[in-house]
């Protein structure tokens, strides 16, 4: 179990440093998802239930649809085909 629990907390420490180091806000955001995934994995682990089901519901649930959402609304998140065209224009 111990060999366990290293790999999670070593993968928590490789996701913290990809979000940061990342440059696409929607792959910070699934990075940061995924860090909460792993997260309420240890909170199992550590026998705390009520925790881990908080940060799989708010921290990998909530959170990441409302980032998502933002990322709409402020135009972050652009579609390819977009993009494309306008390449085609210049």
């Amino acid at each position: 179990m111990t060999v366990f629990t290293c790999i999670l907390l070593g993968f928590l420490v490789i996701c913290a440093v990809g979000a940061s180091l990342s440059k696409s806000l929607l792959n910070t955001i699934l990075i940061f998802m995924s860090y909460s995934l792993v997260m309420s994995v240890i909170w199992i682990l550590l026998e705390s239930p009520d925790l881990a089901i908080t940060e799989a519901a708010v921290g990998a649930g909530v959170t990441t649809v409302l980032f998502v959402v933002t990322l709409k609304k402020i135009h972050a998140i652009i579609r390819e085909d977009k993009t494309e065209e306008d390449k085609d224009h210049e």
